[in-house]
């Protein structure tokens, strides 16, 4: 539980970081190269400290990170233009824990009690109340259902890689391994990665084609300015998110069932509120209190009655 509040926190530090380094050089670049970043830092880390790319249960956790970071952003990534960054969020981390108890259930076997599912819906229901959009904006039905077959799809993969990740503990343990959560975080974004650099490379290759596959100097200029003003947030967000807080979900799932890490980790909007009250002076209003109270409370409930 503590390990799951902690990362929570740290994506929550990282969505700050991510925001302004997106606005500035897109989602498509600032994702990968967060997630770059942290496969250097993890890397560092593991082959000098840890296990490095050797253990039974290396091709699960790749495997963890092809599903959860690959597919699941990808899928995050492409809802946000069509619900909104409230909608997209909302369904997006309700549907994650919800996936990950049904397949943890039906793969691992692991069935909660029905205190622990009690906490879990509190916890939904108080961030579902937290995010809701206060407009009724007019989506278009097409785009509408596209934006929520995405988020289901984001869910989807997200709950599955944390559930790969549960497994590959267990064939860990069963071989007598006990890989710590920075080598096993390694391991997992090296399945991330893969995704994201198609994604920037078809990117930049379309608009090498508009510029008739030629840059200017004044272009090249222009973005070495550019990264030196932007770099701090894409580090900020990449040490935050990909590399701690991975690590720290890492950590939760060697010992606790994915549908509560990940309920856990949902309240990361919740933390949100009080972070850009002071960064960008963002009032917090009475129903977003409200629902963070009811979030707290089924997190308390869940550390202390399981």
């Amino acid at each position: 539980m503590p390990a799951a509040l902690l990362a929570a926190l740290l994506f929550a530090i990282s969505a700050i970081c991510g925001y302004r380094s997106s606005r500035q050089i897109g989602g498509a670049e600032a994702n990968f190269w967060r997630i770059a970043m942290a496969t250097l830092c993890l890397a560092l880390w593991a082959n000098v400290f840890g296990g490095g790319l050797v253990g039974a249960a290396f091709p699960l956790f790749v495997a963890s990170g092809f599903c959860g970071i690959g597919l699941g952003d990808t899928g995050y990534f492409q809802a946000l233009p069509r619900l909104g960054s409230r909608r997209t969020v909302l369904l997006t981390q309700c549907f994650i824990p919800l996936f990950a108890i049904l397949i943890e259930w039906l793969w691992l076997d692991t069935k909660l009690t029905g205190v622990e599912l009690i906490c879990i819906a509190v916890i939904l229901t108080g961030v579902a109340i937290a995010l809701a959009p206060g407009d009724h904006a007019n989506i278009p039905r097409r785009q509408l259902w596209i934006g929520i077959l995405f988020t289901v799809f984001a869910g989807f993969c997200s709950a599955l890689g944390a559930v790969l990740s549960r497994k590959a503990y267990f064939v860990a343990h069963n071989a007598g391994e006990f890989p710590d959560p920075g080598t096993t975080g390694y391991q997992r974004v090296l399945g991330g990665i893969l995704i994201p650099a198609i994604i920037l490379i078809v990117a930049k290759s379309r608009s090498a084609h508009v510029h008739g596959g030629v840059f200017e100097d004044k272009t090249f200029q222009v973005s070495r300015e550019k990264w030196l003003r932007i770099w701090p947030w894409v580090f900020g967000n990449s040490l935050a998110g990909q590399t701690l807080g991975v690590t720290c979900v890492q950590w939760a799932l060697e010992k606790t069932p994915a549908g509560i890490v990940m309920a856990v980790v949902a309240t990361t909007p919740i933390m949100l509120l009080p972070m850009t009250r002071i960064v960008d002076n963002e009032k917090i209003g009475i129903r977003s209190l409200a629902g963070a109270v009811i979030a707290v409370g089924g997190v308390i409930g869940l550390t202390f009655l399981r």
